[in-house]
């Protein structure tokens, strides 16, 4: 079995080495660096040689050398150029999409980032002038974006494999732990070089490289034209998907220009990706699909390999559907998701925002568990990424770490350090934490020859007015408190190498983060981790942590949460990690550092690829193509060799063929009440009969049929055999409180469309609108007001549910599956075991045709395996995936008729 690791990046990349060029660490190349302006001569570094003058903060221009961020800001280490280990040559920078085809290294990109304001516009441009030209009889001449000897040279120039610094550095640590451990067999990566490759397309020299990654490394290089990426990454993926997903609508008009325009392309990267999955697919493969820059693929994969085991995780937060139903393609991104058999999210927030989206927007079901599609389940977790503290633990016992240590206890002597990495981005909150940091030291001017602020800034390559405020609020805090010796705000806008960034985090008393939005903030992991004082002195920092990151969710309240926003309450963080006690830092310190050494990198690969496995089994077991039609000869055997028997049957689709509950029935079919009193003449049998109807219905409808038991509004009514008296099962305040709460808000949705009524039951409330005047309008109010209840009465235990013509709200607590246990109970209560009955039920079976039976079908199959019951017959009508152990599909007249023939035995 191989496991299909899809992500954007491969962990590899390759390093051309052009004629001219000497190779990359070597002596000559730091005697004759390439002449590009603005580039920095040496390895950043927080302080600065006193000897010189400061050279300028770089930005976009990098040298080939240095480190970037990776997409999920991550700092992964790159080990240094070794002769021996091509692999230790570092990687290529690339901290944002405009610089992706710019490196020396690397061929140049045939795209043309950003594309013209209006392609419309453009492409009408140029036929106009080419008919202005044609009718001059000017020709056109052939225009190139590149000399075709720059190809020449990438296609024939000697190449080696790198590591990436590009890509999900969480997702490369956590394979790399899993199968360190033992935890995971053959991986094999799929991703794009993250390089422009149109200049290699069709030379042998691509074909080499890519059988090469895929021999020695494991890996399957994907190679969209260069076109297809930018228009992917950089448009699509960066200014719509990333914004939204952060809650940062995009609403600026060169997002807005070329939404339609990248979708096509975003479509197209998909598809290679899936492409290439699917040729080298085979059965028992699994294939597990990475983050937001890869939503199709699920449903794309499915469509060709119906049979395949796939998973996707999302490493990124997932928004609510207010904010998710902006997106023009919605629908598609979500069916893309919907092809997996596993979707899985960092938090259960995310979880319980995707599933409420697409009950809202694909009038999907909703379960704890997934999502009930048409002819399918999908099961949907939240399960949290982590860090690798084995590698971790080995990097910081590096000598160079332990030098920066040294250097920065010197250099910060009797100051307090607080720490943050970030990108400069709005979803960051470099911003908001800086003013706070500003407010800090307003309110608090004794601290203020103390404390220092260490602010990495990972600099994106586009300008933008929070780089020049962020630069401003610097400027301001140092010329206000600054002076000889002291600097309240080290700001570095470039990352910092490797054993820097360990260094800061093992001295650090307090990290500070403020994103705005975020998934899983891995920084504070490692900053944790870093501050057991085994490579330096036990401090145990505080954490000041977003509320709204992820990782927050993970904490317990042990971290100092803080709303970014609120700008007193974070600079009071700050006072009270500085101010605390030794005790309590410690205390807090224990718990925080046991969340981080359980949820590891290796903990989250393995656990996801065994419950993809366990929810696989399950699924296709439940597949209804896997369950088998119910033998009646079987059945008839079954019953023959019991002698207590429990039949519980679904009334609206089983026994008749009437459907909605909201339709008056005046009398039930002769033939059907003939039937339940032939078997009832069997005094060894009980049958009940359970419907979503009112209590007085289902009196009026069986009144001929004595010793039958019904089960009223799905569970919150049950009257016993021989019985006239209703019980109710619900608890009637909290029905009426919560009946309060959503009556008006169904109050508002009917007012908005005309021709709807509400259906009020004495446990449920119902939505009727396929009387309304305009239908397709009035299904979209009704998934609104569905979505609206589900979002305020969570803690009520109430749900709505979508149906054909109508939404039902009805309590989570009491169900037909919470009635039949009841009954199973009493009937074990009142009878007694012998000798020759060794339980009180020897069979049971159920029998129903809607979602409400799978409940009960799953409840008496554990009856059946737990050996409670010695036969379990549980047969569903529907054509939907189930729980049931037989299918029938000759509908009710196939169950009259197989219950006739049980009654002939009585």
């Amino acid at each position: 079995m191989t496991v299909f690791i899809a992500s954007l990046f491969l962990p590899k990349t390759i390093h051309f080495t052009l004629p001219g060029t000497p190779p990359r660490g070597s002596l000559s190349e730091k005697k004759q660096p390439l002449p590009r302006p603005g580039k920095l001569e040496r390895q950043p570094s927080l302080f600065q040689p006193p000897n010189i003058t400061p050279p300028h903060t770089p930005t976009d221009e990098k040298k080939p050398g240095d480190l970037f961020t990776n997409e999920d800001g991550l700092r992964v280490h790159i080990p240094p150029a070794s002769s021996t280990d091509e692999d230790g040559i570092r990687a290529p920078a690339d901290r944002s999409s405009p610089t992706w085809g710019g490196r020396l290294d690397q061929p140049m990109s045939r795209a043309n980032s950003p594309p013209p304001p209006s392609l419309i516009q453009k492409a009408r441009a140029l036929q106009q002038k080419a008919k202005e030209m044609g009718r001059a009889g000017i020709s056109q001449p052939r225009t190139l974006d590149r000399s075709e000897s720059h190809e020449r040279v990438f296609a024939h120039a000697n190449w080696k494999v790198v590591n990436a610094d590009q890509g999900n550095g969480g997702l490369r640590n956590a394979a790399e732990a899993a199968a360190r451990e033992g935890r995971v067999g053959d991986c094999t990566w799929v991703g794009t070089l993250g390089m422009p490759t149109d200049a290699l397309q069709g030379t042998q020299q691509l074909r080499d490289i890519q059988d090469k990654l895929a021999t020695e490394r494991d890996m399957l290089s994907v190679c969209p034209s260069d076109k297809d990426f930018d228009g992917h990454y950089s448009h699509y993926c960066k200014q719509i998907l990333w914004p939204v997903f952060h809650y940062q609508i995009p609403d600026n008009p060169k997002s807005k220009a070329y939404e339609d325009h990248s979708w096509k392309y975003y479509v197209n990267v998909n598809q290679a990706f899936a492409d290439t999955i699917v040729k080298n697919w085979k059965r028992g493969d699994v294939v597990w699909i990475h983050d937001y820059h890869l939503l199709l693929v699920p449903g794309m994969v499915r469509k060709k390999l119906p049979e395949a085991k796939i998973c996707f995780f999302l490493h990124v937060a997932f928004p609510s559907s207010e904010v998710f139903r902006c997106l023009a393609m919605r629908k598609e991104l979500l069916e893309g998701m919907l092809g997996a058999n596993l979707i899985g999210f960092q938090i259960h927030e995310y979880t319980r925002h995707f599933l409420q989206t697409c009950s809202r927007l694909l009038s999907a079901e909703a379960t704890p568990d997934g999502l009930q599609l048409e002819d399918r389940f999908v099961d949907v977790v939240n399960l949290p990424i982590g860090i690798d503290p084995v590698s971790l633990s080995q990097h910081r016992e590096e000598a160079e770490v332990k030098k920066w240590l040294d250097i920065m206890r010197e250099r910060y002597a009797g100051k307090k350090l607080i720490v943050a990495r970030d990108k400069l981005d709005h979803v960051r909150g470099v911003r908001q934490k800086l003013l706070s940091y500003e407010l800090f030291l307003n309110k608090n001017p004794e601290w203020r020859d103390k404390i220092v602020l260490i602010q990495v800034a990972l600099s994106t390559s586009e300008k933008s007015e929070l780089d020049a405020t962020v630069s401003d609020i610097v400027t301001r805090v140092n010329s206000s408190w600054a002076n000889l010796a002291y600097q309240p705000v080290v700001y570095l806008k470039q990352d910092i190498d490797y054993a820097q960034y360990l260094a800061l985090l093992s001295i650090a008393d307090a990290l500070m983060i403020t994103s705005q939005r975020e998934g899983m903030n891995l920084t504070s992991h490692e900053y944790l981790f870093c501050q057991d004082g085994k490579i330096s002195e036990k401090k145990h920092g505080s954490l000041i942590l977003s509320e709204f990151t992820g990782t927050s969710s993970l904490f317990g309240g042990n971290e100092l949460s803080v709303n970014p926003w609120d700008y007193r309450a974070c600079a009071d963080a700050i006072k009270k990690a500085l101010e605390m006690g030794d005790d309590e830092k410690e205390q807090r310190w224990t718990k925080l550092y046991e969340a981080v050494n359980h949820h590891t990198g290796s903990h989250w690969f393995s656990e996801i690829l065994s419950r993809l496995d366990r929810v696989y089994e399950e699924q296709h077991r439940r597949d209804q193509t896997s369950v088998p039609r119910l033998s009646l000869n079987t059945l008839v055997q079954q019953y023959n060799r019991t002698e207590r028997r429990l039949f519980i049957l679904d009334f609206e689709g089983t026994l008749v063929s009437w459907g909605p509950v909201n339709q008056i029935i005046p009398v039930s079919p002769q033939r059907t009440l003939d039937v339940l009193n032939d078997l009832l003449l069997d005094e060894r049998n009980t049958i009940y009969v359970m419907s979503g109807r009112r209590p007085e219905e289902l009196d009026r409808l069986f009144r001929r049929v004595p010793n039958l038991g019904l089960i009223a509004e799905n569970g919150c009514f049950l009257r016993d055999c021989g019985s006239t008296e209703w019980t109710e099962m619900a608890d009637a305040d909290q029905i009426r409180t919560w009946k309060d709460s959503v009556r008006g808000i169904l109050t508002y949705y009917i007012e908005r469309t005309p021709g709807a009524e509400i259906e009020d039951r004495r446990c449920s409330l119902i939505f009727h609108y396929k009387s309304a005047e305009d239908y397709e309008s009035a299904t979209r109010q009704a998934l609104d007001c569905a979505s609206h209840i589900n979002d305020a009465c969570e803690d009520q235990r109430v749900h709505a549910i979508p149906m054909e013509g109508c939404v039902l709200v009805e309590p989570l607590d009491w169900t037909k599956s919470t009635a039949a246990q009841r009954i199973f109970s009493d009937l074990r209560a009142g009878m007694v075991s012998d000798d020759k009955h060794k339980s009180p039920v020897d069979f049971v079976m159920v029998v129903g045709d809607g979602r409400e039976d799978e409940k009960v079908f799953k409840w008496a199959n554990g009856l059946g395996g737990e050996g409670v019951v010695q036969e379990v017959v549980t047969v569903s009508l529907g054509t939907r995936n189930t729980e049931a152990t037989a299918t029938m599909t000759q509908g009710v007249s196939g169950v009259l008729m197989a219950l006739q023939k049980l009654g002939s035995i009585a």
